[in-house]
């Protein structure tokens, strides 16, 4: 839980501006969020993330508009943050932020970490589907 102190400042930092912007098809990655999809069968993109990232803001445009691809339209894309979900971060092996990961149901696919070019993340998509 947090404290009223550590709310104000995450949202003295948030209104600030500091916080990078999500990509627009993307939600916050929960354990639940993940366990539906995958129990579902759909493709899933979890995209690790780092507000402070250079590489990670250089990807967010580019997921936008994958997002927004027909090919895409059913893939569910979770955001993980990789200073805030060290435990999740962890548990999907994951050495550095801007990492990607690709799966189709319950199996990964694909992985890619620090690609800022479209072709091979879209290519990388791809191969959930």
């Amino acid at each position: 839980m947090f404290s009223r102190r550590s709310v104000i400042a995450l949202s003295l930092v948030a209104a600030a501006g500091f916080a990078a912007p999500a990509a627009a098809a993307e939600q916050p990655y929960t354990p639940e969020a993940f366990a539906a999809a995958q129990k579902a069968g759909k493709h899933i993109l979890v995209a690790v993330h780092a507000s402070w990232c250079p590489v990670c803001k250089q990807q967010i445009p580019i997921l936008d508009r994958l997002s927004t691809d027909a090919r895409f339209k059913d893939m569910t894309f979770l955001r993980v943050d990789f200073d805030a979900q060290k435990p999740i971060v962890q548990g999907f092996g994951v050495q550095k932020q801007s990492t990607l990961i690709v799966f189709k149901g319950d199996k990964e696919v694909g992985r890619s970490t620090g690609e800022t070019k479209a072709d091979p993340i879209e290519a990388l998509l791809a191969k959930g589907i």
